[in-house]
């Protein structure tokens, strides 16, 4: 096919699903001429599996990309047809929102808000070829011979690399949804040299809303309570009229059906070939794993207000689809449900992450960048976010600045993206709490604390918004001085401790010493101070939390310093492991194949013990590791 030159652009990002969105919207907003390149532009910001967005570290990650001026946030606030805070019985570490979208409202929004960027071009369009000069990415090739050239591209071809659909013995190449397959781009990815593998997702089927009997499942409502993902979304349209989720259960019956069905199913025949999720299991893996448990909870989704699709949610299976719709009718409250589609595996390429540097630019090639799903994680969070650093880092790149990268203490975003290149991935990786060491100071509740100035800093936060946050920072600083100053009295207080069955006070108390009693709220401390002014409901869930938890962020705080100082110990590029006397043999395999970049880095690198570290750090200590890097170049 003849090539033809089209236009030029600063930063391309290949792709349109969550990842290339927030790539394209990042580039765009820091004054980069850019252009969002895609299969269908009928599917951005699709959602193929799951219609939610949020729940245990996700939701964090979702409040992250919004401080630091990204769109997911506001997005699914616009569009949302349930929000829940999850785990409000346990520590604010671990609390979580997750909102329930309406599919086709939230790719309609973010379309729209593409489509109105100024210096975002959205174009139709499947690339096939990256041009490639001198190891440096400098452009695209479209299907049909367009040759689009940037000084960064970033691709998020996310599921639709090789992808291939199964459904029992029924095999086909497609993309997530039915939507077009990416098979050239795999092929050159390969020629380039990069190391591909397969990863495995899956969808359930989809039910007709009314053919279920809800009088047999368990309603989930939303909050009453409002709560939003972004900053930036008011209390006053918090959603009154939500649509319910409802829960029901698998049993004997529906396990022995699948049971009886396991050599067709290509989980288990052989047929799927890609490794699948561990924290997402199909329900034919639960099945055989949990052989114990007498039944597995499904949750019955609906997908939007305009569609009587319900998503079978905790039912992925790949199973031929006659034998998905007798499990279906084999639970209670979908006796009778018809089956709008049927659930099915998609297996699809993914590059190794342990080929990135922390700014998500390849080792490969460079001015380069990959984020979302081809990275090796699972969830439109975890590709979210890594398309807002890849598109930041794509725009810094094309005005040669320097690159910007978040530390494990700076966000959960930053805890995968450290998992990704250091360590890789054999599995679709997910994200969860206890990946982060630091999670108590990686909370939902102080994201803008923790990111607002680097959003701001990058061109991201307008003047206003950090103006806003300025405020809302000075108010908390404010308040925990005036606590800190303020001294109750043992004949103020005593009555009351004694009325809610407390121990009395024998002496005075420091106010914020008083609030840090489990049983003492700041609203019961507001009665002994009459005159104390009135502050934001989030104002005062950050006074709150600092003061309960002053002793345990304290010690995540000089863990954090510590990890600062090995951070700021920087490991010289193409160093000669091999060289080094006293490195354990899987150490240097490990240490040549990721070149880390800092000794934090080679510290978390699985095989590098704590001894290799030592001898690292002695060697660059006493600058004899930079001669072993002259002596191998």
């Amino acid at each position: 096919m003849r090539e033809y030159d089209s236009n030029e652009y600063d930063v391309i990002v290949v792709g349109a699903g969550h990842a290339g969105s927030e790539a394209a919207l990042a580039a765009a907003r820091m004054g980069e001429k850019t252009l969002l390149l895609t299969i269908n532009v009928d599917m951005l910001a699709f959602m193929p599996c799951n219609p939610s967005i949020g729940g245990p570290a996700k939701g964090i990650v979702v409040r992250e990309i919004d401080v630091l001026g990204g769109e997911m946030g506001r997005n699914i606030d616009k569009t949302y047809i349930q929000m829940r805070m999850l785990n409000t019985g346990k520590g604010p570490a671990v609390r979580a929102l997750r909102a329930q979208a309406d599919k086709a409202a939230y790719h309609r929004s973010m379309k729209a808000v593409i489509e109105a960027e100024p210096n975002l071009t959205l174009r139709q369009g499947m690339a096939e070829r990256l041009i490639v000069e001198d190891g440096v990415c400098v452009g695209v090739v479209t299907a049909t011979g367009a040759r689009y050239h940037a000084k960064s591209v970033v691709l998020t071809a996310g599921t639709s690399s090789r992808g291939k659909i199964i459904i029992g013995e029924l095999m086909y190449s497609s993309g997530p949804n039915n939507s077009l397959p990416s098979i050239k781009l795999s092929e050159n990815l390969e020629e380039l040299g990069f190391a591909l593998r397969r990863f495995k997702t899956g969808t359930p089927p989809r039910v007709d809303g009314n053919t279920i009997d809800f009088d047999k499942t368990e309603e989930q409502p939303g909050d009453t309570t409002p709560n939003h993902f972004s900053y930036e979304t008011s209390d006053a349209v918090y959603l009154k009229d939500q649509l319910s989720c409802w829960m029901t259960y698998t049993n004997d019956k529906t396990h022995e059906i699948i049971r009886e069905n396991l050599d067709r199913a290509p989980m288990f025949s052989g047929v799927i070939k890609g490794v699948g999720p561990r924290y997402c299991p199909s329900i034919e893996d639960k099945i055989v794993r949990f052989a114990d448990k007498p039944r597995h909870q499904l949750f019955l989704e609906p997908e939007g207000r305009d569609t009587d699709e319900y998503y079978v949610g905790d039912f992925s299976t790949s199973m031929p689809e006659e034998v998905q719709l007798k499990m279906i009718h084999s639970v209670a409250g979908l006796e009778h449900a018809e089956m709008m589609r049927p659930g099915y595996a998609i297996e699809y390429d993914v590059i190794e992450p342990w080929q990135l540097h922390p700014t998500l630019e390849t080792k490969v090639v460079k001015n380069l960048y990959t984020a979302g799903q081809m990275n090796g994680t699972s969830g439109y969070e975890e590709a979210a976010g890594q398309g807002l650093i890849a598109g930041i880092n794509a725009a810094l790149r094309a005005e040669n600045k320097a690159p910007f990268t978040l530390k494990r203490s700076d966000a959960y975003i930053g805890v995968m993206i450290d998992d990704l290149v250091t360590k890789g991935t054999n599995e679709p990786y997910r994200l969860l709490t206890s990946r982060a060491e630091y999670r108590l100071i990686l909370r939902h509740d102080n994201a803008d604390l923790r990111l607002t100035a680097m959003g701001h800093d990058l061109g991201l936060i307008s003047d206003a918004r950090f103006t806003q946050f300025e405020a809302k920072k000075a108010a908390v600083e404010a308040e925990l001085a005036r606590l800190d100053a303020i001294r109750l009295k043992p004949n103020a207080v005593n009555p009351w401790l004694e009325s809610i069955g407390a121990a009395p006070l024998k002496d005075g108390v420091l106010a914020s010493d008083f609030l840090k009693r489990p049983e003492v709220t700041y609203a019961d401390l507001l009665q002994f101070m009459p005159d104390s002014p009135e502050l934001d409901h989030r104002v005062v869930e950050q006074v709150e939390i600092q003061i309960k938890y002053a002793g345990y962020i304290a010690k995540e705080e000089q863990s954090i310093a510590r990890l600062k100082r090995l951070e700021a110990k920087k490991v010289p590029a193409h160093i000669d492991y091999s060289a080094i006397n006293g490195l354990a043999t899987e150490a240097r395999q490990k240490l040549t194949k990721i070149q880390p970049e800092t000794i934090a880095q080679a510290s978390r690198i699985s095989g590098v013990n704590p001894a290799d570290i030592a001898i690292l750090s002695v060697y660059i200590e006493q600058g004899r590791i930079a001669k072993v890097a002259v002596d191998a170049s």
